[in-house]
């Protein structure tokens, strides 16, 4: 039996408005190398967005190079890593002739072959061609079969596939390639694997939103999403990236699994539990994974106040993390109470006033059927609502007289 860890999603290099996530992203690699040596994982699979520019920093690289190399045990425990839509496919792939001999595969294009061969650790690289590789590892014999699929654009889809109808779907384009690569490597005689960053969804259910820190994918052609039955049937895993929380999109007939981001990255995620998966696989089996807990990294809050004791009292309380906070008040929030709550804590992001309206006044927003009154009428709401008072009769007479004298231009 093999042991895969999918991860996704790094995001290396990625800030939090004015906060460097830096040291988080190092204190949550160092946990994920930890995860693979506990749990004498055999493969990782990491599927996209790893860092979160096209131009990343010489910090991000740096810890990039660094996790990999320790990741992989020093070219003992093969990598396989590809490219997600913030990544530069020419940035992510060009380490790739050097990283290779220490068994870290980067692959990003689509017109990309992985030469064949034995590398000097032992692991044998049987087949390969454009969005596939077939490995073999020294302790197991039977072989590993990885369908690869990098973020690809609509231009990159057209270089690199040969599509000349502009109007083809995205879908159609990648599950024809799919398809073509299974049906010629993929049998019961070895593990099969999909790696691929893209949005899926099953087919006839609602997609859910794309994470707010996330460069939404491009769709092309008109699908919205691709779906899981793009994926061919002789896959008995599909690990997946762009989604940055954990959900299965599909248990049947193979588990199709968005690992998550190993960090909070956007307060949309704030009430997500970071996760890697373990894999167990064979040849012509089910595979069982299980989902584990990150717990590195600082938690993300919303959270609403209405008074300047509760809010102090709050950020005493919950020192490590990040913070939105919603005041409610009946002005601006005053100099004094916003240097009061920025002084209180280091991991404020955002400060934002609620203006709660006069007590009693909760129902003077229009509704529809409001409409069908006249304008007097709505006048006086719209007064009230905004002065806490009616209009007085001199007021109403000077409203009367602008309107009389639009309706006679």
């Amino acid at each position: 039996m093999i042991k895969i860890l999918h991860t996704a999603d790094w995001h290396l290099g990625k800030r939090l408005q004015d906060f460097s996530r830096m040291e988080e992203q190092k204190l949550v690699l160092e946990e994920i190398i930890q995860i693979a040596d506990d749990q004498e994982v055999d493969l990782i699979l990491l599927a996209g967005d790893i860092f979160d520019s096209f131009n990343p920093s010489h910090e991000a690289v740096e810890l990039l190079y660094k996790t990999l190399r320790r990741l992989s045990k020093n070219g003992e425990r093969p990598i396989i890593a590809i490219s997600g839509n913030h990544d530069s496919t020419q940035f992510v792939e060009a380490p790739d002739p050097l990283a290779r001999e220490m068994g870290i595969f980067f692959y990003s294009r689509y017109d990309s072959v992985i030469p064949t061969g034995k590398l000097d650790n032992g692991i044998e690289i049987l087949n390969s061609e454009s969005g596939f590789i077939e490995i073999k590892l020294p302790k197991h014999p039977e072989p590993i079969r990885i369908i690869l699929a990098p973020y690809a654009n609509e231009v990159l889809l057209k270089t690199y596939l040969g599509e000349e109808d502009r109007e083809a779907e995205l879908r159609n384009i990648l599950a024809a390639k799919w398809h073509d690569l299974a049906n010629q490597y993929c049998d019961e005689n070895g593990i099969n694997l999909f790696m691929g960053h893209f949005f899926f969804v099953k087919e006839g259910e609602k997609p859910e939103p794309e994470p707010e820190s996330e460069r939404p994918i491009l769709h092309v052609g008109g699908a919205q999403a691709l779906y899981t039955s793009n994926i061919p049937s002789q896959i008995q895993y599909a690990a997946l990236g762009h989604l940055h929380r954990y959900h299965a999109v599909s248990k049947s007939p193979f588990p199709v699994v968005y690992s998550s981001s190993p960090l909070a990255y956007s307060f949309s995620e704030a009430d997500q539990e970071k996760r890697v998966v373990i894999i167990q696989e064979e040849a012509n089996k089910e595979v069982s994974y299980e989902a584990i807990p990150l717990k590195e990294g600082r938690p993300l809050f919303r959270k609403r106040f209405e008074n300047l004791a509760d809010t102090l009292a709050w950020l005493e309380e919950n020192p490590y993390c990040f913070v939105e906070i919603t005041f409610a008040t009946e002005h601006a929030i005053d100099v004094a109470t916003r240097k009061a709550i920025m002084k209180a804590h280091d991991g404020i992001v955002n400060l934002i006033p609620e203006i709660k309206q006069p007590a009693g006044q909760e129902s003077l927003n229009l509704k529809v059927e409001d409409l069908e009154k006249d304008m007097v009428t709505l006048f006086k709401m719209y007064y009230k609502s905004e002065k806490g008072q009616e209009p007085n009769a001199e007021l109403i007479d000077i409203f009367k007289e602008v309107i009389s004298q639009n309706e006679d231009l």
